[in-house]
């Protein structure tokens, strides 16, 4: 197992210790229920064209897919939020490979369903230097194949823990994106994608520099 995935087995397993047994019941159900379900296996994948977007970003601009294609290559990352830690492990990760993303003349994106408010505490919490950008209802990631709906028993339980995502989310608390990371060339073609419906697991960033290397 590669770096960032071992970080995350190891902070599962430490989190395990403090989730009731119930909890843990009903948030393995629907993990067992999405898989089950073949979303990912639905998304998009190598060979496909990635649906353009314009979005807003932490800051307040409005980031477009084209423009950033127009510079380079795109590392494009969705994640469900700041209220995920999983997420924020995997961002921070993100962050300390961006010198290595950019020296490779790509643009890297990070995008979730929360509004720019969450976003940018974020941002300026783990000082992330790339675009993060909000796309409330998950239009984009409907697009890309990769939004689901939460069950009502796991938003249920969501909202008993605080996560609120009523509120981060603008009055969307079920639909989140899966776990998918995508590397799209300057033709906007997807040349490399990780999509899992376990949001434990994420892609590895030095899988996602050996894909920006093969472009040349």
């Amino acid at each position: 197992m590669t770096a960032l995935n071992a970080e995350l087995r190891a902070f599962y397993a430490s989190l395990q210790k403090e989730i009731p047994a119930e909890a843990r019941q009903l948030m393995e159900r629907a993990g067992q229920e999405l898989a089950d379900s073949g979303q990912a296996d639905r998304s998009l994948a190598v060979g496909d064209p990635a649906p353009r977007f314009r979005l807003p970003s932490a800051t307040g601009a409005t980031v477009a897919l084209d423009d950033l294609l127009a510079q380079g290559p795109v590392v494009l990352t969705f994640y469900r939020g700041a209220w995920c830690p999983y997420c924020n492990i995997a961002l921070r990760s993100l962050q300390r490979h961006h010198s290595d993303i950019a020296a490779r003349g790509a643009r890297l994106v990070a995008v979730s369903p929360q509004i720019p408010d969450e976003s940018l505490t974020l941002s300026e919490k783990h000082g992330l230097v790339f675009d993060v950008l909000s796309d409330i209802g998950s239009d984009t990631a409907k697009q890309y194949g990769i939004a689901f709906d939460l069950p009502d028993y796991l938003a249920d339980l969501y909202d008993e823990i605080g996560f609120d995502l009523q509120r981060v989310n603008h009055g969307h608390r079920r639909t989140l994106p899966l776990p998918a990371t995508y590397v799209i060339d300057r033709a906007g073609t997807i040349r490399w994608a990780f999509v899992d419906t376990d949001y434990t697991t994420r892609a590895e960033p030095a899988d996602i520099l050996a894909a920006l290397d093969t472009l040349g």
